[in-house]
This record gives C-alpha cells, structure tokens and sequence, in this order.
C-alpha cells in the first residue's frame, strides 16, 4: 500500500513530489489503511492520453476536465485554469506562479487547508499545470501553504 501513486508522461511530478516532501524530512504519520493510495495525483498529459487509472483511492487530483471514468475516491480536487477547479492560477509574475485555493480541502491525514493565494517558483519553461499538480499533491500530503515556495525551489 501507498501513501501516494502519481500517473504521469514525463512531467517531473513524482520527482518534484518526492523533493519537496525530503526537503521537510519526508512524511509523517500515516496516509492510508487498505490496499488502494490514499493520494492518486493524474498529470495533464497521462489525462490527455487516457492512461488506465487504478479503480479507486481514497483521494484524487486530477487536471479540470479529465475525460473519461475517474477513479472511485472519497474526494477529488482539481486543478486547471478553470475557476470550476479547486486549484487554480491566479496570476502569473516573472518567476512566480500565485496559486489559488478555490475551496477548502482536507489533506490525506483530515487537516483543512483554507481558501487562499500562495505564490509558487516558476523556473523559465516550466508549465504552469504540472507545477500546480505538485504543489496540489504536496498540500494533500501535509504541506503547509507558505512552505510550497520552499519545497518546490
């Protein structure tokens, strides 16, 4: 059992998941009882693809939008450029990304994250929707807003 699966094409999430979670001393406590993750992140292309998902979690981030049939989950977020998504851009500076929280969410371990703006590092060529997937998951796993920064650079 996991705590977290991510289904990508070469986007870097799991990657960028796995440093922001280590630059905080990895995960604390536990993330799920069962045989299914308790965090299933979807990147933008594995979406675009259709790439066959595990039949349910207990939470799932996904692109806004998602064709097909989403896995069975206790609770989804989204994340995209709608203002229908739970994770959005709000606005875009030179090297910053400021995220909104549409909604409040529950991390994996029932903490409440609050309706707000964060600003995330945007290196030059980076996609803005892989980076809010990172940063989504990394909230569901118990990173604080005003950390994300930090764990992403």
């Amino acid at each position: 059992m996991e705590c977290f699966q991510v289904f990508e094409a070469g986007e870097g999430i799991e990657r960028a998941i796995l440093r922001g979670l280590s630059a905080r001393g990895g995960l604390r406590g536990r993330c799920a009882n069962g045989g299914h993750p308790a965090l299933l992140v979807v990147s933008p292309r594995a979406a675009a693809r259709g790439t066959r998902l595990p039949r349910q979690c207990r939470t799932v981030l996904l692109p806004g939008g998602m064709g097909g049939v989403p896995p069975q989950a206790a609770s989804a977020v989204s994340y995209g450029a709608s203002p229908r998504d739970s994770l959005t851009v709000s606005s875009r500076e030179e090297g910053v990304l400021w995220a909104a929280l549409q909604r409040e969410l529950v991390t994996v371990e029932g903490q409440v994250v609050e309706r707000q703006e964060f600003p995330l590092p945007l290196a030059p060529g980076e996609e803005e929707l892989p980076l809010l997937a990172c940063a989504g998951a990394l909230l569901l796993l118990g990173i604080p807003p005003e950390e994300l920064g930090q764990a992403l650079s």
